[in-house]
């Protein structure tokens, strides 16, 4: 195992699945030899949406880089903003929206799985 250095502004962005006007950067992960945890940034530009789903046996630790969005996490709806952290326990429900005028930010930190599985509870965001 060896350490891992990488600027997050030189990681190619993709789309997020199901979702509107977000995309996703694998910071850390797998393919840089990190063997636990797997480091992301979601983008999400205004009106951006990710519908609400859920992984059965995935918890997630996200921070809050820039902007502010409403976290929804088992129905109730929260707003967060830069400087923010959440841990969302594995199974619950979340869901996130970029009502405002800028551009948000947040990493996702997640543990290493082979089995990644995430269940859509929403039709996708148009």
């Amino acid at each position: 195992m060896h350490a891992v250095i990488r600027n997050m502004n030189k990681v190619r962005p993709s789309p997020v699945g199901n979702s509107r006007g977000a995309s996703i950067q694998v910071l850390l992960g797998p393919a840089e030899g990190v063997p636990n945890f797997v480091t992301r940034r979601f983008t999400l530009a205004p009106g951006g949406r990710i519908p609400k789903h859920r992984h059965e046996s995935i918890e997630h630790e996200q921070v809050m880089l820039e902007g502010e969005m409403v976290l929804t996490l088992d129905g109730e709806e929260s707003v967060v903003r830069a400087g923010d952290c959440v841990f969302i326990p594995a199974g619950v429900a979340h869901a996130y929206a970029n009502r405002s005028d800028g551009i948000v930010r947040f990493l996702c930190i997640v543990p290493r799985t082979e089995d990644y599985q995430t269940e859509w509870l929403e039709p996708p965001a148009r």
